[in-house]
């Protein structure tokens, strides 16, 4: 069955009389009762509530005014109808405008392209948040963290506009960042504004995608080229001994841009979420990323946007492996040697007899006589002294049995002594970023999170972390760090 739909407007169309603009107060209470939503009207009524302040309200104003989600949901469903039905008339009133021929018949089976075309011809920029309208309108450029926002924003507009498709085409991107660019020239400075600003939306969008699912058909293509039904990968044996961090063939870091690099990101990502991980792949992705990744944190990324993409750096064999990438050196099994030879000398030097660690140590060794316990009870008391040793600001190392309250990489400890419930975490910037298994691990972990994020060390724990990186490093240390025992300790 053939619809026909025929227009009977003027040549010139004025869309003045069609507006909700020029409403009233009393006009929108009439449309709210017409729109079966004569419960808002005393609420809309007592703020005076006009056309123009009906169509300048957004998400936050419609949850203050109206309380029930589904009258939300209504309202803004009724508002954005008629500003998409205002959009089409304005572009219908251009093309009559410009003198060109009759409008041909509208049929049901074209009636959807035709709509969606005029729902593409002009663009509206969203409103963005409070904060990045204000950098904006003092014509700044905004930082890396507010262009994400931005993007993410824009994409989110331009899905509602699509009717939730999450595939744009070239032109819908080109009217999206020319309305971005006329709006504020400045971004636009170097002449390559429109084209970063289309390249971060189209990325956008490819991370939102959800990946298609194989069907029948696509089975059977995998299965004529070569693919098994049912194939997998076989899992690497580094998921059993995920600390032991052995020195390999480093892979070419590569630099991935566009499609490639969020095809790697989306993939750790999603693997991260995975009981069973694939390590020998993960590896291999972390190498390809490396760069990008190195890039971020250089230019003070915040960190929860790299820990979001980089997921596996909260991973201890990730941190430990980062770091060796980087230095070519095994943190991990450097920090168990300096604990194995450094504990017994540390313990025993008079700066920390009397210190609350300590006797707390004493304590719990009276309680047990199993020798690992008891090692492992040493090496976790010399490693949460180690400041005190060196006169440096414990604060800013561990804090035990308290709240985290440094911004700088921290480890946070929980009942060190106690074999069944102790917990060790590291924290940087507050929050927590990765939980270690024991003493060992969180001071490596501390010790790789200030190189690997590049993060400067602080002044009042700097001689502690100087003496661990020079043996890490296998360098000569200052004598005037070395106090007593632990300086003969070295000579020997």
């Amino acid at each position: 069955m053939k619809i026909v739909f025929s227009f009977r407007f003027p040549v010139k169309l004025s869309c003045a009389n069609l507006t909700m603009e020029s409403w009233s107060v009393d006009q929108v209470c009439n449309w709210l009762r017409q729109s079966n939503l004569a419960e808002l009207v005393p609420k809309f009524r007592a703020e005076e509530v006009s056309g123009a302040a009906l169509l300048a309200l957004n998400d936050r104003m419609v949850q203050q005014l109206v309380k029930k989600i589904g009258h939300q949901a209504l309202l803004m469903d009724l508002i954005n109808n008629y500003k998409q039905q205002k959009r089409g008339l304005q572009s219908f009133a251009c093309v009559c405008e410009a003198g060109l021929p009759t409008l041909p018949e509208i049929s049901g089976a074209n009636l959807q392209l035709c709509s969606a075309r005029c729902r593409t011809c002009s663009y509206t920029l969203p409103n963005f948040p409070y904060d990045v309208k204000m950098v904006l309108r003092e014509r700044k450029y905004p930082d890396h963290s507010m262009r994400i926002r931005m993007v993410d924003c824009l994409q989110a507009d331009m899905t509602k506009y699509l009717a939730g498709s999450l595939y744009p085409n070239s032109h819908q991107y080109n009217i999206v960042v020319r309305a971005l660019m006329q709006a504020y020239p400045f971004l636009n400075e170097d002449g390559n504004g429109f084209l970063v600003w289309k390249r971060a939306l189209k990325d956008r969008f490819k991370y939102v995608r959800r990946a298609i699912e194989d069907d029948e058909q696509v089975l059977k293509n995998k299965c004529k080229f070569g693919h098994r039904r049912g194939q997998r990968r076989k899992s690497s044996s580094s998921e059993n001994k995920p600390y032991d961090v052995k020195a390999q063939k480093e892979e070419e870091s590569t630099y991935l841009e566009g499609d490639a690099m969020y095809v790697q990101i989306n993939w750790l990502k999603q693997e991260y979420m995975k009981t069973l991980r694939n390590w020998k792949e993960v590896n291999k992705k972390m190498n390809a990323t490396m760069q990008i990744r190195r890039k971020m944190i250089c230019d003070k990324t915040p960190l929860k946007d790299i820990l979001r993409l980089f997921p596996f750096l909260r991973c201890p064999y990730q941190l430990f492996r980062e770091f060796q990438l980087l230095t070519h050196m095994d943190v991990y099994q450097k920090t168990i040697k300096i604990l194995e030879i450094y504990s017994e000398s540390i313990l025993s030097l008079c700066l920390v007899k009397n210190n609350p660690m300590n006797i707390m140590l004493q304590e719990h060794l009276k309680e047990n006589t199993e020798e690992n316990v008891l090692k492992y009870m040493k090496m976790t008391a010399a490693c949460l002294l180690l400041p005190d040793v060196f006169g440096d600001d414990c604060s800013l190392f561990a804090a035990v049995n308290e709240e985290v309250k440094v911004l700088t990489p921290v480890l946070e400890v929980k009942n060190p002594f106690n074999v069944n419930s102790c917990r060790f975490a590291l924290y940087i910037e507050k929050q927590e970023v990765a939980q270690l298994s024991d003493c060992t691990t969180a001071l490596a972990a501390l010790v790789a999170a200030f190189h690997v994020f590049n993060i400067q060390c602080p002044s009042r724990i700097q001689r502690t972390l100087k003496f661990l990186m020079s043996l890490i490093f296998e360098m000569d240390i200052p004598q005037a760090f070395l106090p007593g025992q632990v300086k003969r300790g070295l000579d020997t």
